[in-house]
C-alpha cells in the first residue's frame, strides 16, 4: 500500500534533543578536575589586598598556575593575542614567553585581578570555572545534535538484537563492503572514485542495508541537495542484487524543502521516519 506523503511529513518531529544534548557534565568536571590543583592555588589570591605583588610571587613559586588563567577568560587556546595603545603580545599559558610584569599587564588590563581581589567570586573552582565550562560545553551542542539521529537509529537497531561489528557496522565505506561482501557497487561509486561511507551497515538475509540518518530542524539549501543525492542514490541502488539503500530522516526543516523531499519520496521504497522506527518498521525491513 502507497504511503501518503503530506501524513508522513506531518508525523516530523521538532527536536530530537536527549538529556545529555544540553551539557555533557562528565566532560565538565573532567575539564575542571584537570586544573583543579591550580586554580586553589590561585584561590589564595581571593580578596588581595595587594594582589599584583602577591601573584607575583606566586607566580615565581608556582609557574604552573598560569596555565589556567585562559579558562578564566573562557579561552580554550594556551596563547591568547591582545593589542592597544601599549603593545601587541601573544600570551603563552603553557610556556611562559614573557617575564611576570607583562603577565601582571595581561591580569590587570583582562579585569582578573579586579575579579579575584575584590571579592566577585568567592571559589574559583566552584563558583566561577565550573560555570564557564558549563557555558563553553552548551557551544558543543552542534556537534551532539549532529549525531542525534544516528544515535537514535542505533538505539533502535539494538532493540532489534543486532549487535555492533558483528551483525550492523557503523561508517563504513563502499570499498569496505565490497570487500565483506563481494559486492559489486561501481554502480553507486562512480566505478568506483566515489568513495561514500555509510552511517550503518546490516546484513540480513544475504541483503546488505547501508542505511543513512539525518535530521534537521531547521531549513537551509543542504536539505534540497540531501534529498536530490539521496534520490540519485536510492534509484542507482535498485539496480544491484542483495543491496538496500535505507534512508532515516526527520525534523521540522524538511517543510521548507518539501518538494524535493517528496520526489525522493515517490521513488524510494525504503526512506521513513522516526514515527516508523516507533511502529516497528525495523522489524519489517530485517524480517527473518
Amino acid at each position: 500500500m502507497k504511503r501518503n506523503f503530506n501524513e508522513w511529513l506531518n508525523s516530523f518531529k521538532s527536536s530530537i534533543s536527549t538529556y545529555n544534548y544540553y551539557v555533557d557534565f562528565e566532560k565538565v568536571y573532567g575539564n575542571v578536575d584537570a586544573i583543579k590543583v591550580e586554580l586553589n592555588i590561585l584561590n589564595s589570591l581571593v580578596g588581595s589586598k595587594d594582589i599584583e605583588n602577591e601573584f607575583e610571587n606566586l607566580s615565581n613559586k608556582y609557574p604552573e598556575i598560569l596555565k589556567c588563567i585562559p579558562i578564566l577568560l573562557a579561552v580554550r587556546s594556551r596563547e591568547i593575542y591582545a593589542i592597544d595603545g601599549d603593545g601587541e603580545y601573544v600570551f603563552n599559558f603553557k610556556k611562559p614567553n614573557y617575564s611576570v610584569n607583562e603577565y601582571k599587564l595581561f591580569m590587570r588590563k583582562t579585569g582578573l585581578f579586579n575579579l579575584i581581589s575584590n571579592r566577585i567570586i568567592n571559589n574559583l573552582v566552584d563558583d566561577y570555572v565550573t560555570g564557564v565550562e558549563v557555558g563553553l560545553d552548551s557551544n558543543g551542542r552542534k556537534n551532539r545534535g549532529g549525531h542525534l539521529m544516528e544515535d537514535l537509529v542505533e538505539s533502535f537497531l539494538v532493540k532489534e538484537g543486532l549487535v555492533k561489528g558483528e551483525s550492523y557496522f557503523k561508517e563504513m565505506y563502499i570499498s569496505d563492503i565490497e570487500k565483506r561482501w563481494r559486492l559489486d557497487l561501481s554502480g553507486i561509486s562512480n566505478t568506483g572514485k566515489t568513495e561514500k561511507r555509510f552511517d550503518f551497515v546490516v546484513r540480513k538475509n544475504n541483503t546488505v542495508f547501508a542505511i543513512e540518518t539525518n535530521f534537521y530542524s531547521g531549513g537551509g539549501s543542504k536539505l534540497n541537495e540531501t534529498a536530490r543525492s539521496y534520490k540519485t542514490l536510492a534509484l542507482e541502488s535498485k539496480e544491484i542484487d542483495g543491496f538496500r539503500f535505507v534512508w532515516f530522516t526527520d525534523g521540522q526543516g524538511w517543510k521548507s524543502a518539501k518538494h524535493n523531499l517528496e520526489e525522493t519520496f515517490d521513488v524510494m521504497d525504503d526512506i521513513y521516519c522516526i514515527h516508523d522506527l516507533e511502529c516497528g518498521v525495523l522489524k519489517t525491513l530485517l524480517v527473518d
